[in-house]
Protein backbone atom coordinates (compact mmCIF):
# COMPACT_ATOMS: atom_id res chain seq x y z
CA UNK A 1 0.00 0.00 0.00
CA UNK A 2 1.80 3.69 -1.02
CA UNK A 3 2.23 6.15 1.75
CA UNK A 4 -0.59 8.68 1.72
CA UNK A 5 0.21 12.41 1.47
CA UNK A 6 0.16 14.08 4.79
CA UNK A 7 -2.32 16.55 3.56
CA UNK A 8 -4.29 13.89 2.55
CA UNK A 9 -4.26 12.40 5.50
CA UNK A 10 -5.41 15.86 7.22
CA UNK A 11 -8.44 15.72 4.86
CA UNK A 12 -9.53 12.36 5.63
CA UNK A 13 -9.36 12.96 9.05
CA UNK A 14 -11.37 15.88 8.95
CA UNK A 15 -14.00 14.99 6.61
CA UNK A 16 -17.40 15.52 8.02
CA UNK A 17 -16.53 16.50 11.14
CA UNK A 18 -18.64 19.40 12.37
CA UNK A 19 -19.40 20.48 15.48
CA UNK A 20 -20.79 18.41 18.06
CA UNK A 21 -24.28 19.67 19.85
CA UNK A 22 -24.56 22.59 21.98
CA UNK A 23 -24.99 23.06 25.56
CA UNK A 24 -25.27 25.89 28.07
CA UNK A 25 -22.74 26.49 30.90
CA UNK A 26 -21.95 29.54 33.87
CA UNK A 27 -19.56 31.98 32.40
CA UNK A 28 -17.04 30.33 34.81
CA UNK A 29 -16.92 27.30 32.49
CA UNK A 30 -16.94 28.52 29.35
CA UNK A 31 -13.58 29.97 29.17
CA UNK A 32 -12.08 28.40 25.51
CA UNK A 33 -15.27 27.03 24.92
CA UNK A 34 -16.33 27.89 21.56
CA UNK A 35 -19.89 30.39 21.56
CA UNK A 36 -23.03 28.36 19.91
CA UNK A 37 -25.05 31.42 19.11
CA UNK A 38 -24.11 35.04 19.22
CA UNK A 39 -24.50 36.67 22.61
CA UNK A 40 -26.48 39.64 22.13
CA UNK A 41 -26.09 42.63 24.41
CA UNK A 42 -28.92 42.73 27.41
CA UNK A 43 -28.40 46.47 28.58
CA UNK A 44 -26.23 49.36 26.98
CA UNK A 45 -23.30 49.87 28.67
CA UNK A 46 -22.69 52.61 30.46
CA UNK A 47 -26.60 52.93 30.86
CA UNK A 48 -26.39 56.77 31.19
CA UNK A 49 -23.46 59.57 30.76
CA UNK A 50 -20.81 58.69 33.65
CA UNK A 51 -17.91 60.18 34.94
CA UNK A 52 -14.44 59.19 33.75
CA UNK A 53 -12.98 61.28 36.39
CA UNK A 54 -12.96 62.54 40.05
CA UNK A 55 -13.71 65.99 39.84
CA UNK A 56 -17.17 68.37 39.64
CA UNK A 57 -19.56 68.23 37.45
CA UNK A 58 -20.58 71.78 35.56
CA UNK A 59 -21.85 73.39 32.37
CA UNK A 60 -18.89 73.96 30.06
CA UNK A 61 -20.71 77.87 29.54
CA UNK A 62 -20.36 78.63 33.07
CA UNK A 63 -16.54 76.47 34.28
CA UNK A 64 -14.19 79.47 32.22
CA UNK A 65 -10.62 79.78 33.92
CA UNK A 66 -10.81 81.55 37.19
CA UNK A 67 -15.10 80.47 37.49
CA UNK A 68 -16.65 80.68 41.10
CA UNK A 69 -18.88 77.77 41.25
CA UNK A 70 -21.49 77.19 43.54
CA UNK A 71 -21.15 73.34 44.67
CA UNK A 72 -24.91 71.85 45.28
CA UNK A 73 -24.33 68.23 45.93
CA UNK A 74 -22.06 65.14 44.90
CA UNK A 75 -22.67 62.18 43.02
CA UNK A 76 -21.48 59.20 43.78
CA UNK A 77 -20.80 55.88 41.64
CA UNK A 78 -24.39 54.19 42.48
CA UNK A 79 -25.84 56.94 43.77
CA UNK A 80 -27.65 59.63 40.94
CA UNK A 81 -28.36 63.18 41.87
CA UNK A 82 -31.85 63.87 41.57
CA UNK A 83 -31.41 67.60 40.65
CA UNK A 84 -30.55 69.80 38.11
CA UNK A 85 -27.13 71.93 37.41
CA UNK A 86 -27.83 75.85 37.01
CA UNK A 87 -26.01 78.59 36.17
CA UNK A 88 -23.08 78.73 37.79
CA UNK A 89 -23.86 75.80 39.86
CA UNK A 90 -21.54 72.56 40.43
CA UNK A 91 -21.67 68.97 41.29
CA UNK A 92 -18.69 67.17 43.48
CA UNK A 93 -18.72 63.73 41.38
CA UNK A 94 -16.72 60.50 41.47
CA UNK A 95 -16.20 58.44 38.89
CA UNK A 96 -18.86 56.30 37.26
CA UNK A 97 -21.07 58.84 38.69
CA UNK A 98 -24.17 59.31 36.36
CA UNK A 99 -23.89 62.93 34.86
CA UNK A 100 -26.47 65.02 36.35
CA UNK A 101 -29.21 66.89 34.09
CA UNK A 102 -27.58 70.47 33.40
CA UNK A 103 -24.20 69.35 33.16
CA UNK A 104 -22.35 68.93 30.11
CA UNK A 105 -18.19 68.34 31.30
CA UNK A 106 -16.10 67.39 34.04
CA UNK A 107 -13.59 69.44 35.38
CA UNK A 108 -10.93 67.31 37.18
CA UNK A 109 -10.39 67.85 40.78
CA UNK A 110 -6.47 67.85 40.13
CA UNK A 111 -7.79 71.47 38.14
CA UNK A 112 -9.62 73.16 40.74
CA UNK A 113 -9.80 74.77 44.18
CA UNK A 114 -12.48 74.44 46.76
CA UNK A 115 -13.46 77.09 49.24
CA UNK A 116 -16.14 76.10 51.69
CA UNK A 117 -19.02 75.22 49.40
CA UNK A 118 -17.52 77.51 45.93
CA UNK A 119 -14.95 75.52 43.48
CA UNK A 120 -13.09 77.54 41.88
CA UNK A 121 -11.96 76.61 38.03
CA UNK A 122 -7.94 76.65 37.65
CA UNK A 123 -8.63 75.08 33.75
CA UNK A 124 -11.30 75.77 31.89
CA UNK A 125 -13.91 73.05 30.93
CA UNK A 126 -15.03 71.98 27.16
CA UNK A 127 -18.16 70.13 26.60
CA UNK A 128 -18.73 66.18 26.67
CA UNK A 129 -14.54 66.49 28.76
CA UNK A 130 -14.12 63.65 30.76
CA UNK A 131 -17.85 62.40 30.71
CA UNK A 132 -18.40 58.26 29.20
CA UNK A 133 -21.19 58.86 26.71
CA UNK A 134 -24.24 56.19 27.53
CA UNK A 135 -23.22 53.45 24.97
CA UNK A 136 -19.80 53.80 24.06
CA UNK A 137 -19.12 50.39 24.94
CA UNK A 138 -21.66 48.88 23.48
CA UNK A 139 -25.93 48.70 23.41
CA UNK A 140 -28.61 46.96 24.32
CA UNK A 141 -29.20 44.47 21.03
CA UNK A 142 -26.07 44.81 20.08
CA UNK A 143 -23.83 41.68 18.76
CA UNK A 144 -20.90 41.43 21.52
CA UNK A 145 -19.84 38.51 20.83
CA UNK A 146 -20.46 36.39 17.28
CA UNK A 147 -20.93 33.08 17.13
CA UNK A 148 -17.59 30.72 16.42
CA UNK A 149 -15.93 32.60 18.61
CA UNK A 150 -12.94 30.87 20.84
CA UNK A 151 -13.77 32.43 24.29
CA UNK A 152 -11.27 34.39 26.05
CA UNK A 153 -11.06 35.69 29.67
CA UNK A 154 -11.80 38.88 28.11
CA UNK A 155 -14.79 37.42 26.28
CA UNK A 156 -16.14 36.18 29.38
CA UNK A 157 -15.94 39.86 30.69
CA UNK A 158 -17.61 41.18 28.40
CA UNK A 159 -20.39 38.75 28.28
CA UNK A 160 -20.63 39.54 31.83
CA UNK A 161 -20.59 43.06 31.23
CA UNK A 162 -23.83 42.36 28.86
CA UNK A 163 -25.60 40.70 31.81
CA UNK A 164 -25.23 37.06 30.50
CA UNK A 165 -24.65 34.62 33.79
CA UNK A 166 -24.57 31.35 31.14
CA UNK A 167 -23.84 31.26 27.21
CA UNK A 168 -24.39 28.59 24.84
CA UNK A 169 -21.18 26.60 23.42
CA UNK A 170 -20.33 23.96 21.75
CA UNK A 171 -20.33 20.54 23.21
CA UNK A 172 -16.50 19.31 24.31
CA UNK A 173 -15.70 16.28 22.31
CA UNK A 174 -15.11 13.20 24.54
CA UNK A 175 -11.67 11.89 23.52
CA UNK A 176 -10.26 8.26 25.19
CA UNK A 177 -6.92 7.92 25.12
CA UNK A 178 -5.65 4.09 25.00
CA UNK A 179 -1.94 2.98 25.40
CA UNK A 180 -1.23 -0.56 24.61
CA UNK A 181 2.20 -2.40 25.08
CA UNK A 182 3.45 -5.13 27.65
CA UNK A 183 6.98 -2.88 27.61
CA UNK A 184 5.13 -0.01 29.44
CA UNK A 185 4.84 0.76 32.80
CA UNK A 186 3.92 3.95 35.30
CA UNK A 187 6.36 6.90 36.14
CA UNK A 188 7.51 6.00 39.51
CA UNK A 189 7.57 2.20 39.23
CA UNK A 190 10.89 0.76 38.27
CA UNK A 191 11.06 -0.54 34.77
CA UNK A 192 12.03 -4.60 34.57
CA UNK A 193 14.18 -6.21 31.87
CA UNK A 194 13.29 -4.24 28.34
CA UNK A 195 10.70 -2.51 30.03
CA UNK A 196 10.43 1.45 29.65
CA UNK A 197 8.73 4.46 31.52
CA UNK A 198 5.52 5.52 29.92
CA UNK A 199 5.08 8.78 28.89
CA UNK A 200 2.96 9.84 25.72
CA UNK A 201 -0.65 10.01 28.00
CA UNK A 202 1.15 13.04 29.61
CA UNK A 203 1.45 15.22 26.50
CA UNK A 204 -1.09 13.43 24.84
CA UNK A 205 -3.95 14.84 27.92
CA UNK A 206 -2.82 18.36 28.24
CA UNK A 207 -2.51 18.99 24.64
CA UNK A 208 -5.98 17.77 23.91
CA UNK A 209 -7.49 19.12 26.87
CA UNK A 210 -5.94 22.80 25.65
CA UNK A 211 -7.83 21.73 22.05
CA UNK A 212 -11.26 21.80 23.85
CA UNK A 213 -11.30 17.93 24.30
CA UNK A 214 -12.56 16.35 27.32
CA UNK A 215 -10.41 13.26 27.94
CA UNK A 216 -11.47 9.49 29.13
CA UNK A 217 -7.55 7.70 29.99
CA UNK A 218 -8.25 4.24 29.01
CA UNK A 219 -4.73 3.43 30.80
CA UNK A 220 -2.35 0.79 29.12
CA UNK A 221 -3.84 -2.54 27.64
CA UNK A 222 -1.02 -5.37 27.27
CA UNK A 223 -0.51 -6.82 23.97
CA UNK A 224 -3.15 -9.08 23.45
CA UNK A 225 -6.66 -9.29 21.72
CA UNK A 226 -8.21 -9.67 24.36
CA UNK A 227 -7.16 -6.49 26.19
CA UNK A 228 -7.12 -4.33 23.07
CA UNK A 229 -10.80 -5.10 22.05
CA UNK A 230 -11.70 -4.87 26.01
CA UNK A 231 -10.50 -1.51 26.28
CA UNK A 232 -12.24 -0.47 22.36
CA UNK A 233 -15.57 -1.48 23.55
CA UNK A 234 -15.24 0.46 26.96
CA UNK A 235 -14.31 3.56 24.71
CA UNK A 236 -17.81 2.92 23.17
CA UNK A 237 -19.91 2.37 25.96
CA UNK A 238 -18.68 5.75 27.44
CA UNK A 239 -19.74 7.37 24.42
CA UNK A 240 -15.96 8.61 23.32
CA UNK A 241 -16.65 10.89 20.19
CA UNK A 242 -12.88 9.94 18.98
CA UNK A 243 -11.22 7.32 20.54
CA UNK A 244 -6.63 7.95 20.24
CA UNK A 245 -4.75 4.80 20.62
CA UNK A 246 -0.76 4.96 21.08
CA UNK A 247 1.20 1.97 19.86
CA UNK A 248 0.31 -1.18 18.66
CA UNK A 249 0.17 0.62 15.04
CA UNK A 250 3.21 -1.11 12.84
CA UNK A 251 3.51 -4.29 11.09
CA UNK A 252 5.10 -6.44 14.13
CA UNK A 253 3.66 -9.42 15.15
CA UNK A 254 2.82 -7.55 18.64
CA UNK A 255 1.37 -4.59 16.98
CA UNK A 256 -2.25 -5.64 17.36
CA UNK A 257 -4.13 -2.42 17.54
CA UNK A 258 -5.07 -2.29 14.08
CA UNK A 259 -6.33 -6.12 13.58
CA UNK A 260 -8.68 -5.06 17.15
CA UNK A 261 -10.16 -2.24 15.57
CA UNK A 262 -10.91 -4.30 12.25
CA UNK A 263 -12.14 -7.20 14.15
CA UNK A 264 -14.78 -4.55 16.45
CA UNK A 265 -15.98 -3.59 12.68
CA UNK A 266 -13.84 -0.29 12.14
CA UNK A 267 -13.63 1.29 8.77
CA UNK A 268 -10.31 2.28 7.94
CA UNK A 269 -9.41 5.52 6.15
CA UNK A 270 -5.84 4.97 5.71
CA UNK A 271 -2.72 3.52 7.59
CA UNK A 272 0.95 4.69 7.18
CA UNK A 273 1.36 8.37 6.11
CA UNK A 274 4.31 9.84 3.72
CA UNK A 275 5.54 11.34 6.93
CA UNK A 276 8.72 12.23 9.62
CA UNK A 277 7.82 11.15 12.64
CA UNK A 278 5.20 8.85 12.42
CA UNK A 279 4.63 7.13 9.43
CA UNK A 280 2.54 4.08 11.10
CA UNK A 281 -0.36 6.55 11.72
CA UNK A 282 -3.78 4.88 11.04
CA UNK A 283 -7.78 6.78 11.06
CA UNK A 284 -10.99 5.15 10.54
CA UNK A 285 -14.38 5.00 11.86
CA UNK A 286 -16.24 2.67 14.53
CA UNK A 287 -19.92 3.89 14.38
CA UNK A 288 -20.18 7.21 15.42
CA UNK A 289 -16.75 6.90 17.25
CA UNK A 290 -13.58 8.60 15.08
CA UNK A 291 -10.46 6.42 15.94
CA UNK A 292 -6.75 7.99 15.26
CA UNK A 293 -4.30 5.67 16.06
CA UNK A 294 -1.00 6.81 16.63
CA UNK A 295 2.79 5.34 16.47
CA UNK A 296 4.40 4.44 19.96
CA UNK A 297 7.57 6.49 19.91
CA UNK A 298 6.71 9.45 21.95
CA UNK A 299 8.08 11.83 19.37
CA UNK A 300 5.83 10.25 16.51
CA UNK A 301 2.85 10.25 19.07
CA UNK A 302 3.06 13.58 19.88
CA UNK A 303 3.66 15.14 16.35
CA UNK A 304 0.95 13.39 14.95
CA UNK A 305 -1.36 13.95 17.70
CA UNK A 306 -0.54 18.08 17.51
CA UNK A 307 -0.84 17.15 13.16
CA UNK A 308 -4.00 15.43 13.30
CA UNK A 309 -5.62 14.96 16.45
CA UNK A 310 -5.83 18.56 17.62
CA UNK A 311 -7.69 19.73 14.25
CA UNK A 312 -10.34 17.30 14.64
CA UNK A 313 -11.24 18.20 18.34
CA UNK A 314 -11.30 21.83 16.62
CA UNK A 315 -13.61 20.92 14.03
CA UNK A 316 -15.75 19.04 16.82
CA UNK A 317 -15.87 22.42 18.87
CA UNK A 318 -17.10 24.37 16.81
CA UNK A 319 -13.81 26.42 16.19
CA UNK A 320 -13.42 28.65 13.44
CA UNK A 321 -9.88 28.08 13.03
CA UNK A 322 -8.92 24.13 12.66
CA UNK A 323 -5.32 23.78 10.93
CA UNK A 324 -2.24 25.30 12.45
CA UNK A 325 -0.84 28.39 10.44
CA UNK A 326 2.47 28.24 8.91
CA UNK A 327 5.07 31.07 9.71
CA UNK A 328 8.43 32.13 7.90
CA UNK A 329 11.30 31.47 9.16
CA UNK A 330 14.84 31.30 8.39
CA UNK A 331 17.81 28.02 8.72
CA UNK A 332 20.10 28.44 11.49
CA UNK A 333 21.54 25.68 9.99
CA UNK A 334 22.42 23.69 6.97
CA UNK A 335 20.12 20.41 6.12
CA UNK A 336 20.74 17.73 3.79
CA UNK A 337 17.82 17.01 1.23
CA UNK A 338 14.74 15.19 2.19
CA UNK A 339 13.61 12.21 0.71
CA UNK A 340 9.93 11.11 0.24
CA UNK A 341 8.33 12.28 3.06
CA UNK A 342 7.37 15.18 4.09
CA UNK A 343 9.61 16.06 7.58
CA UNK A 344 8.65 17.72 10.70
CA UNK A 345 12.14 18.47 12.18
CA UNK A 346 12.00 19.52 15.83
CA UNK A 347 13.47 22.83 15.99
CA UNK A 348 14.39 26.01 18.56
CA UNK A 349 12.19 29.61 17.03
CA UNK A 350 13.84 32.67 18.13
CA UNK A 351 14.23 36.15 17.03
CA UNK A 352 17.14 36.82 15.23
CA UNK A 353 19.23 40.01 15.69
CA UNK A 354 17.74 40.95 12.48
CA UNK A 355 14.37 40.50 13.63
CA UNK A 356 13.50 37.76 11.86
CA UNK A 357 12.27 34.52 13.26
CA UNK A 358 15.25 31.95 13.39
CA UNK A 359 14.60 28.19 12.65
CA UNK A 360 17.20 25.96 14.48
CA UNK A 361 16.98 22.29 14.05
CA UNK A 362 17.64 20.48 17.63
CA UNK A 363 20.65 18.03 16.82
CA UNK A 364 19.24 14.70 17.01
CA UNK A 365 15.42 14.01 15.06
CA UNK A 366 15.02 10.39 16.49
CA UNK A 367 11.57 9.86 17.10
CA UNK A 368 12.27 8.20 20.83
CA UNK A 369 14.05 11.74 22.07
CA UNK A 370 11.86 12.72 24.64
CA UNK A 371 14.74 15.05 26.03
CA UNK A 372 15.03 16.94 21.94
CA UNK A 373 11.04 17.07 21.96
CA UNK A 374 10.83 19.35 25.55
CA UNK A 375 13.76 21.55 23.97
CA UNK A 376 11.94 22.07 20.64
CA UNK A 377 8.96 24.67 20.30
CA UNK A 378 8.49 24.85 16.86
CA UNK A 379 8.37 22.03 13.91
CA UNK A 380 10.35 22.57 10.19
CA UNK A 381 7.92 21.34 7.78
CA UNK A 382 10.37 20.16 4.90
CA UNK A 383 8.21 18.77 1.96
CA UNK A 384 8.71 15.45 0.13
CA UNK A 385 12.31 15.15 -2.23
CA UNK A 386 13.16 18.94 -0.66
CA UNK A 387 16.47 19.86 -2.13
CA UNK A 388 19.45 20.52 0.21
CA UNK A 389 18.89 23.93 2.56
CA UNK A 390 21.40 26.06 3.36
CA UNK A 391 21.75 28.61 6.98
CA UNK A 392 19.93 31.84 6.09
CA UNK A 393 17.81 30.10 3.55
CA UNK A 394 13.85 30.37 4.27
CA UNK A 395 11.79 27.53 5.61
CA UNK A 396 8.30 26.95 6.60
CA UNK A 397 7.18 26.28 10.58
CA UNK A 398 4.49 25.38 12.80
CA UNK A 399 4.73 26.20 16.49
CA UNK A 400 4.36 24.23 19.32
CA UNK A 401 2.17 25.21 22.18
CA UNK A 402 3.63 26.64 25.04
Amino acid sequence: MALMPVADALKAVLEGAAALGEETVALDDAVHRTLARDAVAQRTQPPADMSAMDGYAVRAADASLNARLKVVGEVAAGKPFGKTIGTNEAARIFTGGVIPSGADAVVIQEDTARDGDIVVINEAARPSRHIRKAGIDFREGDIVIAKGTLLSDRHLALAASANHPRLVVYRRPKVAILATGDELVMPGKTPGPGQIVYSNGFALRPLMRAAGADIIDLGVAADTMDATTAAISKALELNADVLVTTGGASVGEHDLVKRALESEGTQMSFWRIAMRPGKPMMSGQLGTMRVLGLPGNPVSSYVCGFLFVVPLIRALSGASIIEHPLETAVLARDLAANDMRQDYLRARLDVGDDGRLLATPVNHQDSSLVANLALANALIVRPPRAPAASKGDPCRVLRLPR
